[in-house]
């Protein structure tokens, strides 16, 4: 899978090479990869894993875009594990290594094996309890929580562990204001209703209840 100018690199006329079909352009003419097929022991790894599928394995490193692991029984030398920020964990992170570290045992489930890529896409998430679900009979409470996160539109905050809300900006305040630094700070506590626990969207629509603790 080394990086190449051109594909006379690896290949001449005449050569019988395998290929494996991943589509087909307008046409109907055939797209194909060598590289699926271009380490055996390794497409043959990952053709065997199936989506939703539980493998365990070791976190190999950790970054701000996501985690490599090794997962077990993949070819040896090779890393063909990646779990990607959103599937983590359920919980408010900033980055990576408040989930997991470097040589941690875990154990996820497969979201998809690309044998073009040579990667198996994982999830931790997808093994956790959605903690919005014992959240959902909260929709009309009065809740007061610490602001997590100030955007341009408004501010996120935290209501139950692993469970945060997002308060637009015009419910902060009916003066024209920019930014809602302008009104609040990160840390903040702050009293909100919660107006929708909307579980298919994973996210808590919140709405104002006066203003904000500043003390």
């Amino acid at each position: 899978m080394r990086r190449i100018e051109h594909p006379s690199e690896l290949f001449e006329v005449g050569q019988e090479i395998d290929a494996e079909e991943i589509g087909r352009w307008l046409g109907g003419q055939l797209h194909l990869s060598a590289r699926a097929c271009e380490i055996p022991a390794l497409r043959s790894f990952l053709l065997a894993l199936e989506r939703g599928q539980v493998v365990t394995g070791t976190v190999s490193e950790v970054h701000n875009f996501g985690v490599f692991v090794h997962v077990d029984g993949e070819p040896e030398g090779l890393c063909t594990g990646f779990i990607r920020v959103p599937d983590l964990t359920w919980g408010w992170i900033n980055h990576p290594s408040e989930a997991v570290e470097a040589g941690q045992r875990i154990t996820a489930e497969v979201i998809i094996a690309e044998t073009r890529s040579g990667q198996v896409t994982l999830s931790l998430k997808a093994l956790q309890e959605d903690p919005l679900i014992r959240f959902a009979d909260q929709a009309g409470r009065i809740l007061t929580g610490p602001i997590t996160k100030i955007v341009h539109f408004g501010v996120f905050v935290q209501l139950a562990p692993d469970v945060v809300g997002f308060l637009h900006l015009s419910e902060l305040t009916d003066e024209p204001t920019e930014t809602p630094d302008q009104l609040v700070d990160e840390g903040q506590l702050i009293t909100v209703k919660v107006v929708e626990v909307d579980l298919q969207r994973h996210r808590v629509r919140l709405g104002a209840v006066g203003g904000a603790d500043r003390t």
